[in-house]
């Protein structure tokens, strides 16, 4: 039986195609981003991958949103697994390596073995946390002036004789391979991350939330904003019924 792709026309019928991507773009941390470079469907890909079970496609505004409430509030989410996003992010190496731990989606990394560090490619934070006792996944900020910038010092100063020893590694011929073992947790890499929107929110589930460390907060946030711009009937039912965080 053919699908009628064409009833239930929609008023604004977004374009792929035509989306400008530049505006969705974040700054994150003090060198960071994450911004959306490519995606194919929309809210309606999930309506249309849902009523392909029955032969039949798009139908009105009204008909099809409330098609993605239902699939969200009855836990039907295989149907947004077709609409897919991709995004190129810069954050800290630390903040990378817990994003990867989100293994439903795809990764491919900017290489130190074959790209030289540059020495202003380090995270310097604006807030210092210490771990509650009764949360060991927890750490609440403190406002200490003092401290912070004690902090930032040290951090500082570890980071500059990283680097400097980095560099005179590469000056004796060290392959860059082994040269960047001594450098820190907190150096910046850049990974592109394709990744459907039923993963997307899982990532949301757990990295939205105030037991994931503060700095992958801002990253999610930021995700939530961008999925919000761009798949807002999904994004609405999500938040109304599948998000378990407490940030968004």
């Amino acid at each position: 039986m053919a699908i009628d792709e064409t009833s239930g026309k929609r008023a604004e019928r977004q374009n792929m195609e035509n989306i400008d991507f530049s505006k969705f773009e974040k700054n994150i941390l003090d060198k960071g981003f994450v911004r959306l470079v490519d995606m194919m469907g929309d809210d309606y890909a999930a309506v249309k991958a849902a009523r392909v079970s029955y032969g039949q496609g798009l139908k009105t505004p009204e008909r099809d949103k409330a098609l993605i409430i239902y699939l969200m509030e009855h836990g039907h989410e295989t149907p947004f697994e077709h609409i897919v996003f991709t995004f190129h992010a810069k954050a800290p190496l630390f903040v990378a390596r817990q994003w990867f731990r989100h293994r439903i989606g795809s990764f491919n990394e900017i290489s130190q073995r074959y790209t030289e560090i540059k020495d202003e490619e380090f995270y310097i934070p604006s807030n210092v946390r210490v771990n509650v006792p009764e949360d060991r996944q927890k750490a609440v900020q403190l406002n200490d002036e003092e401290l912070l910038r004690k902090v930032i010092d040290m951090m500082e100063n570890v980071f500059d004789e990283s680097y400097k020893i980095y560099k005179e590694l590469i000056g004796l011929g060290v392959a860059r391979e082994l040269a960047r073992i001594v450098l820190p947790l907190a150096t910046y890499t850049q990974f592109y991350w394709t990744v459907n929107a039923r993963s997307l929110m899982n990532f949301l589930n757990l990295r939205a939330d105030s037991h994931a460390q503060w700095e992958i907060q801002q990253y999610a946030i930021a995700i939530a904003d961008i999925f919000k711009e761009t798949c807002p009937w999904t994004y609405e039912a999500f938040i109304k019924y599948g998000y378990r965080g407490d940030l968004l």
